[in-house]
């Protein structure tokens, strides 16, 4: 998030953090989203180092424009067996989907381990 916009939410009394830290810790569900989020990631490097357009890539997936839009911003309607299935259709390898998540996980594990060595509590939400 970029730190104009991190800094108005903050003024508004809102926090930002990552999705371990909404989901409290090393909860399973985190891992999911991270993963999510980092495949989503991933896809939408590759649609766009291929110079494809969303229409182009829904149609080489037999799907629409607004659903390759919905997977790149890692909607929580879209599987994952979606987005890996994307990026094989546009040359992943299985390696590339593990090393995509991995990159992720390792990023979210050092956040929170960051976080706990400050030994303060991650607030979610509004703080007023």
């Amino acid at each position: 998030m970029e730190r104009r916009r991190k800094r108005r939410l903050r003024e508004a009394g809102w926090s930002a953090g990552d999705a371990a830290a909404f989901l409290a810790g090393s909860n399973p569900e985190a891992a999911v989203v991270e993963a999510r989020r980092s495949l989503a990631s991933a896809l939408r490097r590759r649609r766009q180092a291929r110079e494809l357009t969303q229409v182009r890539l829904a149609a080489l997936l037999g799907s629409s424009q607004s659903r390759v839009a919905k997977m790149e911003a890692a909607d929580a309607t879209v599987s994952l067996e979606l987005l890996m299935r994307a990026l094989v259709v546009l040359g992943a390898t299985r390696g590339d989907v593990g090393r995509a998540v991995a990159e992720r996980g390792r990023a979210a594990a050092a956040t929170a381990s960051a976080r706990r060595s400050r030994r303060t509590a991650p607030r979610i939400g509004r703080t007023r």
